[in-house]
């Protein structure tokens, strides 16, 4: 965040902490501490600090020189999903999701400019990154996040567009926020998005939206598929229908949640809903 955006409340050493737990991934589950303090722009002594912190406090474990975390870190955001029914509800959709069209299918929410992975069943892994609840990726060139982001107010997605890196991730990537947008109203009129190999070479996507039970897009449902093995027209003819009826069945019983309890959380402080 720019320093002339920070809030008075807002706390620079806790952002600082934040991003040294979210500098480690699937691609660096083991780190130095050199490499955390270049990853993160801090000086050694700092993220010495930060990282020696987290030790104690038990997310993070060091034999003296490499630096993992531990399952401890699965507490936080373990807090967002017991709190939201929305992935509880939409996980035995999704199983069957899975089951009907033979690939793996995932829920996913908008959080910040990214869309993170909130509920999955895989299949087989057709990407490079593995990915797992948690993931991100920008959402401007993922399907999840075109649906997700086509029913924002225009001004909103102008925003965002503005500030989002568009650089191309592969010979397919829209990088033109012009593009961007009208494909985002393409994607408001037909109700879902197909992304064809722009976040990488040789994946397709497939993305529906999900509505909670006043009819805000809350969450979206993917289906990701090798482009080798379905053309863009299979995909649309085989498993588009699948995934609009999965999705009517969880919106289904989001609206049954009205007799029963309150509406399930979801990324609303993330711009979500209109």
């Amino acid at each position: 965040m720019p320093a002339a955006a920070r809030a008075p409340h807002f706390v620079r050493s806790f952002e600082r902490g934040l991003a040294v737990i979210r500098v480690f991934g699937a691609d660096h589950p083991e780190l130095t501490l050199s490499e955390v303090a270049r990853a993160c722009d801090l000086t050694r002594a700092a993220a010495r600090r930060f990282l020696l912190t987290l030790v104690d406090l038990g997310y993070v474990h060091t034999d003296g020189r490499m630096f993992r975390l531990t399952p401890r870190v699965l507490e936080l955001g373990y807090a967002y999903l017991s709190g939201s029914t929305l992935p509880e509800l939409a996980q035995p959709h999704l199983e069957q999701l899975a089951v009907r069209v033979g690939e793996s299918s995932s829920l996913c929410v908008l959080d910040g400019d990214d869309i993170v992975y909130v509920a999955r069943v895989p299949t087989r892994r057709i990407m490079t990154a593995s990915i797992t609840v948690g993931t991100r990726f920008p959402a401007h060139v993922t399907s999840v996040g075109r649906v997700i982001l086509a029913h924002l107010p225009d001004e909103e997605v102008d925003a965002r567009l503005a500030r989002a890196d568009l650089r191309p991730l592969t010979a397919h990537t829209i990088v033109s926020a012009e593009l961007l947008k009208a494909e985002l109203s393409r994607v408001r009129r037909r109700g879902y998005a197909i992304v064809d190999q722009e976040l990488e070479e040789g994946l397709r996507s497939v993305a529906a939206p999900v509505r909670d039970r006043d009819g805000e897009v809350v969450a979206a449902v993917n289906i990701p598929v090798h482009a080798s093995r379905n053309s863009v027209a299979s995909v649309r003819r085989d498993l588009l229908p699948h995934l609009l009826a999965t999705v009517a069945r969880i919106e289904a019983d989001l609206r049954d949640l009205r007799l029963t309890g309150p509406a399930p959380a979801a990324s609303r402080d993330s711009g979500t809903h209109r």
